[in-house]
């Protein structure tokens, strides 16, 4: 007789309410052995709270969970990692001063004796490095590694304390294309080995790369579950949102008029102090949306930072309708018409403290309506806050509760509702949609665009290059801190953009274009326009 084969984790009915909000409402959820199983949601739609129930970070108010068919209960992080289920954060759970040994040990010190016993972890992690393909150095701070390298060091962590059912939670959201490529190889190799993987996602490719199957939540419920294989990810968007959502940017074209951002010269250093921006030169026009396009590390995020104030710029210019930046605090950089929706929502977006609404106008405070003679109006700030709250579709309990409360996605659609109802003449967007599932992508590209359209010059920096091509009008490419590259986006494509970030000069780019001659899908730059079209690339 054959022995039935229970899931390895079955959460049946599974409930969460905090005072009278529902985060999960009867879901259930089955993981069976072996498999790698995505759950699919919205901004705020439950996944997090859904799987720190699982990984005993919060008590269900209603529901059961099984392990093999058998009933548990678990009431907290340790009876979970001694059931052998291990969670990796979006936020790594890390030290950074110590390092990697001591951050994967931390909590489950092996001892000789009365003394710590570091040399035996030592060998034992880097036993488990090595059957994983999980290289890293044992001896390295978590400070001078990268974001992949530490992402490693939590998944090892996971795997030295016996893990057989491993939870990722936005795995992806701070890797490199190359890192997650990498992170795609180890989730196969673990679950070679028996492992079983549930990875909280937005990103439908991702899903459909590596998952086996997909339960999608929607607002707290349960949808459905699908084998991924047999799925399109029109099919999975639509069941996650509830409509038809749109891939592809609609948008007329773009009608720019005279310069709003004048960037001459400019020579930025990172916190290194090592040059970052190397005499770099670029405008972005009313009436266009200017995308910056690069692998991390190219000089990007310091550009952004310093046009903002955020960073000294050592020499050149950037002017905003002609008035100088240079010399400017972030405060008056705003108050002349730039917004910023920042690349690091934590550190420059948010005070996650502070409640939600006090974040919605925080750099409006000072002035009327929210305050008079010194005295904050704090209705109006209520009032302001529930606008934005509804018209940006942000998901909250409330808008007196803490921006820390919130999710990933739902403070980035925070930080866009008050840059854009700031009304800027300029508006910065740094990887505006990192984290955000894909209708709220949609929302949020319609906004740079009517932003646009309304004769404010928008300038867009992503590591997305779909994004980039889908909302830009004009594309520069960064490489080692030079704009190598300035093409109109509806005369390039990804191959073209995806080589020119890699290094390959904007000649050889020509070169190709000529060689593949008519059966290119897209017009060719015209080649005796092209000092039009590069900057910086001697």
């Amino acid at each position: 007789m054959e022995t039935k084969q229970f899931p390895v984790i079955e959460m049946r009915g599974i409930s969460k309410r905090f005072g009278d909000f529902y985060a999960n409402k009867n879901i259930n959820l089955e993981l069976r052995k072996g498999e790698i199983h995505a759950l699919l949601g919205e901004n705020g739609a439950g996944k997090s709270t859904l799987m720190n129930i699982l990984s005993g970070l919060l008590e269900p108010t209603d529901g059961q969970i099984l392990m093999n068919g058998q009933e548990v209960e678990i009431n907290s992080p340790t009876v979970a990692n001694e059931r052998g289920i291990g969670m990796v954060h979006q936020h790594f759970m890390l030290i950074e001063d110590f390092t990697v040994v001591e951050n994967i040990i931390l909590g489950n010190e092996p001892k000789k004796g009365v003394m710590l016993d570091k040399a035996s972890a030592k060998n034992a992690i880097v036993d488990v490095s090595k059957k994983y393909g999980l290289s890293v150095d044992p001896e390295a701070k978590i400070e001078n590694i990268s974001v992949g390298m530490q992402q490693r060091v939590e998944i090892l962590k996971t795997l030295y304390r016996g893990a057989d059912i491993l939870i990722f939670d936005e795995p992806t959201a701070s890797l490199t294309p190359q890192e997650i490529d990498e992170l795609i190889v180890t989730l196969r190799s673990l679950t070679k080995e028996g492992k079983s993987i549930i990875i909280i996602t937005h990103k439908l490719d991702e899903i459909k790369a590596v998952a086996d199957r997909c339960t999608v939540i929607r607002r707290g419920e349960s949808i459905g579950t699908v084998n991924v294989a047999e799925t399109t990810s029109k099919e999975l968007a639509d069941m996650m949102v509830g409509r038809s959502v749109s891939f592809k940017t609609e948008k007329a074209a773009a009608n720019p008029t005279d310069v709003a951002l004048d960037v001459k010269d400019l020579v930025v250093k990172n916190e290194r102090g090592l040059i970052a921006v190397d005499n770099l030169s670029f405008n972005v026009k009313h009436g266009e949306v200017v995308g910056i396009a690069g692998i991390d590390g190219n000089g990007q995020t310091e550009l952004i930072l310093s046009i903002t104030g955020l960073l000294p710029i050592e020499s050149g210019t950037a002017t905003l309708n002609g008035q100088e930046l240079n010399k400017l605090n972030p405060r008056q950089i705003h108050q002349i018409g730039v917004g910023h929706i920042p690349e690091d929502r934590h550190k420059h977006g948010l005070i996650l403290d502070m409640a939600l609404e006090n974040n919605i106008v925080l750099k409006d405070y000072h002035k009327e309506p929210f305050a008079k003679n010194g005295f904050l109006n704090f209705k109006n700030i209520e009032n302001r806050a529930k606008q934005l709250i509804e018209r940006f579709d942000v998901r909250t309990v409330s808008e007196k509760v803490p921006a820390r409360a919130l999710s990933g996605g739902n403070q980035q659609k925070a930080i866009i509702a008050r840059e854009v109802e700031g009304n800027p003449d300029l508006l910065i967007a740094a990887n505006p949609t990192r984290g955000l599932d894909v209708g709220a992508i949609e929302f949020i590209h319609k906004e740079l665009i009517n932003e646009r359209d309304n004769n404010k010059a928008v300038l867009l920096m992503s590591f997305e290059l779909e994004e980039i091509m889908n909302v830009s009008d004009r594309i520069l490419v960064m490489y080692d801190g030079k704009v190598v590259a300035d093409m109109p986006a509806d005369e390039t494509n990804e191959q073209e953009i995806g080589l020119l970030m890699a290094g390959t000069t904007y000649e050889e780019v020509l070169a190709s274009r000529t060689l593949e001659g008519a059966s290119s899908e897209k017009t060719a730059v015209n080649p005796e326009d092209e000092t039009n079209h590069v900057k910086g690339s001697e």
